[in-house]
């Protein structure tokens, strides 16, 4: 890497930056819980150590509904968590945020979904726009839920759908339905797909779920006829590379596809997933793709300008964010 560390950190905190991949629960500042029972919650657990990895995907999601559901009982707690959470995004210089929430935690803590959206989104501070996604998993279409679910596309605050999760279930009928309704509606469409299942999981996005928003896709490197589609149709992938070393979707972080993603012409954007998990920001994210994948600042400069230009935002500020980025390499 030709930049300075001191030249290439005032840069990182320069751009303004996205955040199109970040779970409301999974970003829950653990300090919160911390302050809760400082016992219970020492302030460096193990899981938030810089080597440490996570053994499997289910150890991962046990641990996150573990630590989630101490905090999470409430639309106040919501709001609560993500005023403090918003408040570090505007320090971090983020401009504008998707942000999903677990749709059946409206079955676990008996709480209107609607009111949910809407103490997330009333924790928002100036200069920071939100967007909330309603997540759901692949086996989520419970007796509960199912009139729940099948109203979502007439939702006015909810501002997309996602499908995440165990990747590997299968797609059931009931999904793409409720994903045509929300992309009718003009709602935002991702899927999670190609972190732990394969190529196959990122066409059954594409194809059965009309989804253009990938969540993750790194596996998409295993098919070259599917990496050729992916950047031909212009779909976007929204990467989260931390999450992915320290999960184990590759070895290390060096070993990641994203370089191969790029250079195919795929459309990526970078995200931190879930910081309660990792102990990561969206700095980290940035100075690792430099410091240890090689990515130049014109190159992370693009990220950043893909997370705007493939987000809700009115045209004139998607402008003035791409030139402060222009601004920040001469």
């Amino acid at each position: 890497m030709s930049e300075s560390l001191p030249d290439l950190e005032q840069f990182i905190r320069r751009i303004p930056k996205t955040e199109t991949h970040l779970h409301v629960e999974g970003a829950l500042p653990y300090e919160l819980l911390h302050e809760l029972d400082g016992e219970r919650f020492p302030p460096i657990p193990e899981f938030r150590k810089p080597g440490y990895r996570y053994p499997s995907f289910v150890d991962f999601e046990n641990l996150l509904i573990d630590h989630a559901v101490v905090w999470f009982n409430s639309a106040e707690r919501y709001h609560l968590a993500c005023k403090r959470m918003f408040e570090k995004m505007v320090s971090l210089n983020i401009k504008y945020v998707e942000t999903s929430f677990h749709l059946h935690m409206i079955e676990f803590i008996g709480v209107d979904g609607p009111e949910i959206i809407s103490a997330i989104k009333s924790a928002a501070p100036a200069g920071l726009e939100v967007r909330v996604i309603g997540g759901m998993v692949r086996n989520g279409y419970t007796d509960v839920m199912r009139p729940i679910l099948d109203k979502l596309h007439e939702w006015d605050e909810l501002d997309g759908i996602d499908l995440h999760g165990q990747e590997w279930l299968a797609l059931e009928d009931w999904a793409p339905p409720i994903w045509k309704r929300c992309r009718d509606a003009g709602k935002i469409i991702k899927c999670h797909a190609g972190e732990f299942g394969g190529p196959d999981k990122v066409y059954e996005a594409l194809d059965r779920l009309g989804s253009r928003r990938i969540q993750h896709g790194v596996r998409s490197v295993e098919d070259k006829s599917l990496v050729k589609r992916l950047a031909d149709e212009g779909a976007v992938l929204d990467v989260c590379p931390l999450s992915n070393e320290k999960l184990g979707v590759f070895r290390s972080l060096e070993e990641h596809s994203l370089r191969e993603l790029v250079d195919a012409g795929i459309t990526c954007t970078i995200s931190t997933d879930d910081p309660l998990c990792f102990a990561n920001d969206i700095l980290d994210e940035y100075r690792a793709l430099a410091q240890r994948l090689g990515f130049s600042k014109k190159e992370l400069g693009q990220f950043a300008k893909n997370g705007f230009e493939h987000s809700q935002l009115d045209a004139s500020l998607k402008r003035e964010y791409a030139a402060q980025i222009d601004a920040a390499l001469i």
